[in-house]
């Protein structure tokens, strides 16, 4: 964390000026400084915010501080015209959620994990069988090649009531797997196999989690059936064809940003920022990052006292 954020230090400045250049625009030209407030650490985020708070004060513009959660959550609405109320399945590396986006601002939560993330679970798994980093990509690349019914995996929290969702047992899972086969690196075959076993098993149990949700959300909103997809995570073809197979198999619509606008990026940041600036909102500069800021700070602890909420 402390590396990260001494780099923020050394590249913020160039990248600013790199993107005032690349779009054309002055400070003069600026309505608004949007920056990320949080969720994450805390390094980062106060450079960021110490970056944002100066140029504010330099430019006489307005701040908005913005939760990476909420960028993520509006994401789609980039390019797409989905409609508020959707079901948002928000995947990524530190977080993995089952949200009711009513508007901006407005946030219910059916599920999240109790243990670990997905996209942890893809970068544990990539590194225990030696790929690289990000693990997303490198083992979606390899799972092309493998047989998903080699290995058999489990699924965590699969026909279990409540949306919420667990990958520890499954990243356990390709640990011991690998510890069983015979002395020795991992041959290719090995590697693609167990790849594409865990990425069947993890769309197993989105599609599991997501139909709940699902029937849950079309249940208050007959007639907005639309599930949305955010995240790095949700740049995995393989789990946005599983998704798209629920999504039509339930009678809704699919939606998915573009690759470049699943993993974490300025425009998400930017678009919730003018969202929240329409609707008349803007931060102090005494505003302090957040490591910690759910988009809904009402939902019960995950496990079972939130199974409740979502009957």
């Amino acid at each position: 964390p402390e590396i990260a954020a001494r780099a923020h230090v050394e590249a913020l400045d160039g990248v600013i000026a790199a993107a005032l250049a690349d779009a054309g625009v002055a400070a003069p030209d600026i309505d608004a400084v949007a920056v990320t407030g949080g969720p994450g650490l805390i390094g980062g985020l106060i450079v960021g915010m110490m970056t944002a708070k100066a140029l504010a004060a330099a430019w006489a513009k307005p701040l908005v501080v913005v939760n990476h959660l909420e960028a993520h959550a509006l994401t789609a609405r980039l390019t797409d015209d989905a409609q508020f109320p959707y079901l948002l399945l928000l995947v990524s590396g530190g977080h993995c959620q089952l949200l009711v986006v009513d508007g901006v601002g407005r946030y219910r939560r059916l599920g999240t994990t109790v243990d670990d993330a997905l996209g942890e679970a893809f970068d544990k798994t990539a590194k225990m069988l030696g790929l690289g980093y990000p693990g997303g990509p490198a083992v979606e690349a390899a799972a092309r090649s493998g047989d998903p019914t080699r290995f058999p995996l489990p699924r965590p929290m699969k026909g279990r009531p409540g949306c919420d969702f667990s990958f520890s047992g499954l990243k356990t899972a390709v640990r011991q797997t690998v510890e069983a086969l015979p002395p020795g690196p991992l041959t290719d075959r090995d590697v693609a196999d167990l790849c594409a076993a865990f990425q069947a098993a993890a769309g197993d149990v989105l599609v599991d989690r997501c139909a709940r949700a699902l029937d849950i959300f079309t249940q208050d909103h007959p007639d907005h059936r639309v599930l949305v997809v955010a995240g790095g995570v949700a740049a995995n073809a393989h789990l946005r064809a599983r998704l798209a197979d629920l999504a039509e198999r339930q009678g809704a619509r699919l939606v998915a940003p573009p690759l470049g606008l699943c993993t974490d990026n300025g425009a998400m940041i930017a678009w919730a920022g003018l969202k929240h600036l329409q609707g008349g909102r803007v931060d102090g500069l005494d505003l302090a990052a957040r490591p910690r800021w759910p988009l809904d700070p009402d939902a019960p602890p995950a496990g079972g006292p939130a199974n409740a909420r979502v009957r």
